[in-house]
Parts: C-alpha cells; sequence; structure tokens
C-alpha cells in the first residue's frame, strides 16, 4: 500500500502513462487504496492542471488527455535501464533511427536523478554497436509507431504489400501483434479478403493509412503469437531445401544451434530432424555448421552442390 501522498501521486502518473485507460478498480487495487482516495488524487492531478479525463461505461475510468499538457514521463530504475537499451537497440535495427536515437538517449540522461545518470551515461559510452555488410532489411520506424498503435487501438488497416513472389498487392486488415525476430519485424494480422490469420514483413509494407475503423480482438490460435508466428515462418516455402538427421535428442540440438527451434523436431528416442531450408545458400551451410554434430542429409542438388565446393574450398584453405 502506498500511504506517503507524494510517492502514490507519483505512482499513480506513471500508471495513467502505461496505458490508454484505466478503471478506477483497478488504479485502486495497484495502489493498494481505495476508490474514493484514487478519486481525491485524481481530483488534486487536475488541480495540478494535469489533463486527466474521466470516462464513461458501465465501470467508467480514467486516462491522460493528449496534448500539449501532458505531464514529463516519470521512469523507475528499471524503466530507465530498459529505456536505455531499447534505445540502443532501435539505433541498429531501424531504419534512419541511429541519430534520433542517440539524441534521445542524451535526453534521458540529463533527466535522470543522480543516481541513475552515471550508469545511463557508462551504457551509451562504452556500447557500440557491428555494422555487418548486407545484413538484411531494415524497419522503418513510422511504420513501426503507427502498427504498435493500431495493435493498441484495435483500428483496421491498409496498405500496399510487396510478397516475395509477386507485385505488390493492397491488404485491408486488423493488426493484432507486432513480432521481433532478429532484424525483422512481423506483423500478425487478421486479413479481410481472406477471412484468416496473415503474417507480414513490416519493411514489405508500404501506403500505410488507419481507417479509423475498430475491431474486436480474435484469440490468435494455439494462445501465444510469437510461438504461432514462428511456425509459420518454418513451414514458409523456401527456395532451397535442406534437412538434417541427428542422431542426438532434439533438446540437446536445441541449446547449441541457432535454427529456429520449431524447425527441430523428435525423430524417436535420441534422434531429431534439423530443417535448415533457407532462401539463401550460404544461410544453410551456417545453419548445418551450427549443429555441431554428424547429420544425415536430405536436400536439394542446389544445396549439395553448394556445400561440396564450400568444403572443398575449405580443405584447400587448410591444406
Amino acid at each position: 500500500m502506498t500511504t506517503d501522498l507524494p510517492a502514490r501521486m507519483l505512482r499513480l502518473l506513471s500508471l495513467l502513462q502505461t496505458r490508454r485507460e484505466w478503471s478506477g478498480a483497478e488504479l485502486a487495487e495497484r495502489l493498494g487504496v481505495t476508490t474514493r482516495t484514487v478519486r481525491r488524487d485524481i481530483d488534486r492531478l487536475r488541480e495540478l492542471e494535469y489533463p486527466v479525463e474521466g470516462t464513461t461505461g458501465r465501470a467508467g475510468g480514467y486516462r491522460l488527455a493528449a496534448g500539449a499538457a501532458m505531464p514529463p514521463l516519470l521512469l523507475d530504475d528499471e524503466e530507465a535501464t530498459a529505456t536505455a537499451v531499447a534505445l540502443r537497440t532501435a539505433a541498429g535495427q531501424l531504419t534512419g533511427m541511429e541519430e534520433t536515437a542517440l539524441r534521445a538517449l542524451a535526453k534521458l540522461e540529463q533527466v535522470l536523478p543522480a543516481r541513475l545518470r552515471s550508469q545511463v551515461a557508462a551504457l551509451q559510452e562504452s556500447t557500440e554497436t557491428i555494422e555487418w555488410e548486407g545484413r538484411g532489411p531494415r524497419t522503418d520506424p513510422q511504420v513501426l509507431a503507427a502498427l504498435a498503435a493500431a495493435c493498441r487501438d484495435r483500428e483496421t488497416v491498409t496498405f500496399s504489400y510487396t510478397g516475395r513472389a509477386g507485385p505488390a498487392a493492397d491488404r485491408r486488415a486488423d493488426p493484432h501483434h507486432l513480432i521481433a525476430s532478429g532484424s525483422l519485424w512481423y506483423l500478425l494480422a487478421h486479413d479481410h479478403d481472406r477471412g484468416d490469420w496473415r503474417i507480414y514483413r513490416l519493411d514489405r509494407i508500404t501506403g500505410l493509412m488507419p481507417t479509423r475503423a475498430r475491431f474486436t480482438a480474435r484469440p490468435v490460435p494455439g494462445g501465444n503469437p510469437a510461438a504461432y508466428v514462428a511456425s509459420k515462418i518454418a513451414s514458409a516455402p523456401v527456395r532451397h531445401r535442406a534437412v538434417a538427421t541427428l542422431r542426438e535428442p532434439a533438446d540437446a540440438v536445441r541449446r547449441r544451434t541457432f535454427a529456429l527451434a520449431t524447425r527441430i523436431q523428435d525423430a524417436g528416442p535420441g534422434t531429431c530432424t534439423v530443417d535448415c531450408s533457407d532462401d539463401h545458400l550460404p544461410r544453410v551451410v551456417q545453419t548445418l555448421a551450427s549443429l555441431g554434430a554428424d547429420y544425415t542429409l536430405d536436400a536439394d542438388d542446389s544445396v549439395r552442390a553448394y556445400l561440396r565446393a564450400a568444403a572443398l574450398r575449405a580443405l584447400h584453405a587448410t591444406g
């Protein structure tokens, strides 16, 4: 229970900034006070000119109004550190965000209390990003932010999508979840035209537009959005097929390879298969090399030819 009034007010402000809307009962539970106390604290915030709106409905609730009079962002110690790490990560994964993220880190450092300022400054000064050539597509932060808002607000969107095998096509979909996988971001949405779930890579989305039409959220098959997307990525068609069979348990192989966990399947006592198929031949070889054990291989001729050439180069290099 938060009995100290200033501390409780700061906690209340922090809660109001984390969600679009709170019911009075939810705030009371989080603060360890009665709903009557919450109402009095809300009135105190309004007297201090914080734009707290009351919402109508069966239970009613509270939210911060949008606009220039928003209160300063309040972060606890862990949130401040997490924000610094996220900004540093964004600088390496989102198109055109390097300088913006570093400016935001500098501003964050200026407003932090002394006990955290040195920690975040040390993180910024001691961390560097390795720039890999040909590291693949990067996500437009404006697309990411717009889709995050659409997922939060349950707002239908339209966009143009360029698939791997065809020209761009118009889509109308209900966005439910954003999934990060390495440097790639995926949107899990329910497509209106197809009447089913679809997965879209954000770097292939253009012309994103909100529609102001709201939708009711649907349960994701299996209940786990990340697991569902991972399973669909693993089963998607690829140009080069390669499946390795190892005489080892699947769990042991999962711990030491960077292959998708969903592509490693039990194949009997002490045996598993690893689907190393990919559109890019070098990645097939990298995944096979990461298995760390002998295996038999069922693969396309293109994969076998590439492996032979890579093996001969390695033998030549080692004498």
